[in-house]
């Protein structure tokens, strides 16, 4: 009886070897990457919102650094929202990042042109490196797009005091309160206007106020510090920008300010400390430098003085090749009258008269009305004639240097 020969079911046959192989891949594959029990994964599974939970988080805390690292880490998760940007751009600004917060803001503003957020942000980012048109113009447009935009008036108040407009910026000020009264930034903007019309006091209490908000952001701390200088309350103005410090270690601003305020009270040697401090932060600084050139010649390091006053007064590059660029002299600014009358005295000392004089000749040209800077211009040629004479009477500086500026 002949069998019937049955055709083979190359279906089943194919998908057999399909499981075989498949089975084979995991086993040698996927398996052996697996996370052993209790390992945590080496890719993060977090939502956008849990980035952006800590990021806020982070902020009230004045970790501004890791606010800003969980923000980028949301932008990744969702690239497509302009909020996280703005929001990114914010604490950007706070922490001193201004041309990264502009950055930030432009890419909102790419996702939504019309975003009134995204335009006060860029304003505030803007005008903080004092492009003032196009962050006036920013600011305009967030607030035409938005009129009730309480951060975008708040912002415009800085940017109207920062150009003079103190009236209007007065006037801004208060709407900032009755639309968003419970805001830092409210009391910020309240507090910079009382601060630029010379309301100290009642600057104080509005810092106070949008420190009480928040008590762990830098810029506060700093603008509460400088209003207690003003008013000759040194010991909390140094509190405030030693917390200030803590809390934002890599801004020079606190110890130039520190350094300052330890120079107007005569603890000069404190006051050299500071300025080294914030010139290790900022190495390019022209005006770090200048500062630094002025502690020096108060400690009576002459050469030292010289060499620190040069780069801000003449620009070149350092020993460690940063690159300054010299400050101008120009009117109505005495800190920099005082970095050239300084550089000009520590030559004299030097015995380096041509170049002293140059410095005189210079002030006594460009900046004729500002009385100290002549006294010392003369103080330099009185030192340059006695140097001529070979007697060794030593020149005499105005102690009101120190003093001459905030």
């Amino acid at each position: 009886m002949n069998r019937r020969r049955t055709r083979p079911n190359w279906f089943r046959i194919t998908l057999l070897c399909l499981l075989i192989l498949g089975g084979a891949y995991v086993n040698r594959f996927v398996v052996p990457n697996q996370p052993k029990y209790g390992e945590l994964t080496p890719t993060s599974t977090k939502s956008p919102e849990s980035f952006i939970t800590a990021a806020e988080e982070a902020f009230k805390q004045g970790k501004l650094n890791q606010a800003i690292e969980a923000y980028k880490q949301a932008i990744i998760s969702r690239p497509d929202s302009p909020a996280v940007y703005v929001a990114l751009a914010r604490v950007q600004v706070f922490a001193g990042k201004y041309k990264e917060a502009q950055t930030s803001a432009e890419d909102a503003l790419l996702l939504s042109p019309d975003n009134s957020s995204a335009h006060a942000t860029l304003a505030w980012a803007l005008d903080f490196q004092g492009d003032y048109l196009k962050a006036e113009a920013s600011i305009k447009r967030a607030l035409e797009l938005d009129p009730n935009n309480a951060l975008a008036h708040a912002y415009y108040v800085e940017i109207l005091v920062d150009t003079g407009a103190v009236e209007k910026a007065r006037e801004e000020s208060k709407v900032v309160l009755a639309l968003a009264p419970d805001t830092l930034e409210a009391h910020r903007a309240r507090g910079y206007i009382l601060e630029a019309t010379g309301n100290y006091e009642e600057a104080i209490r509005e810092y106070q106020a949008a420190i009480k908000i928040n008590p762990n952001i830098a810029d506060l701390h700093l603008a509460l510090g400088r209003n207690h200088r003003i008013l000759g309350i040194y010991d909390q103005a140094v509190e405030e920008f030693t917390r200030a410090n803590a809390l934002n270690p890599e801004d020079p601003m606190p110890d130039l300010l520190m350094s300052r305020t330890y120079a107007t009270i005569g603890e000069y040697a404190k006051a050299k400390q500071y300025a080294e401090s914030a010139v290790t932060n900022d190495p390019a600084s022209a005006n770090l430098r200048g500062n630094l050139g002025v502690m020096d010649y108060r400690n009576s390091y002459w050469p030292e003085a010289v060499t620190e006053l040069g780069y801000t007064v003449n620009g070149g590059f350092t020993k460690d090749g940063a690159q300054i660029k010299k400050i101008e002299l120009a009117p109505n600014d005495a800190r920099v009258a005082e970095y050239y009358f300084t550089y000009g005295l520590a030559l004299a000392r030097l015995r380096q008269c041509g170049e002293a004089l140059k410095i005189a000749q210079m002030i006594q040209e460009r900046i004729p009305a500002d009385e100290l800077a002549m006294e010392n211009a003369n103080e330099i040629i009185k030192r340059c004639q006695q140097n001529l004479a070979q007697t060794p009477e030593p020149a005499a500086v105005s102690t009101a240097t120190s003093t001459s500026a905030p």
